[in-house]
């Protein structure tokens, strides 16, 4: 079985563990954006190379320390937005569940999980399709996950 995207980048998602749920979810937040794979994957690294696995360490970040480290990743052409995205999906996450883990729980299926991602503000079915097609198997068992855009 080919190594998954999560695996390349280091994210043990098969260990449920929150930590690396978030990672994945931050990364598939940088992936959402029509920008080149390979500066995607070098934000991501700069993100969490700087301890940023959880949305409270996101949000304590803020917004001028996101840009720079975006800019630092040659993530330009969206490090306003980006940034601008991130502490407000990690701030609906906190408020609305406390942790990825949660919200994952709380639903059933690989279409209820894509849905839940689908109301955060920035999320839309291009995220939901590629964090949910990696923890589905995991967590629900299902291969295909069915995203139902809003």
């Amino acid at each position: 079985m080919p190594a998954t995207v999560a695996k390349k980048l280091g994210i043990d998602l098969s260990s449920r563990n929150e930590a690396e749920l978030f990672k994945w979810f931050l990364a598939c937040l940088l992936f959402g954006k029509p920008i080149q794979q390979e500066i995607a994957e070098r934000a991501y690294a700069r993100l969490v190379s700087v301890g940023l696995r959880d949305s409270d360490k996101v949000l304590d970040a803020g917004w001028d320390e996101l840009v720079r480290l975006l800019d630092e990743a040659h993530y330009v052409r969206f490090d306003f937005s980006t940034a601008t995205k991130l502490l407000d999906v990690c701030h609906e996450l906190k408020q609305g569940y406390g942790s990825m883990t949660r919200m994952i729980e709380e639903v059933r299926t690989a279409s209820e999980l894509s849905s839940r991602l689908q109301e955060f503000k920035h999320v839309g079915s291009v995220i939901a399709l590629i964090f949910t097609r990696e923890v589905a198997p995991i967590w629900y068992g299902s291969r295909k996950p069915s995203p139902r855009p809003h």
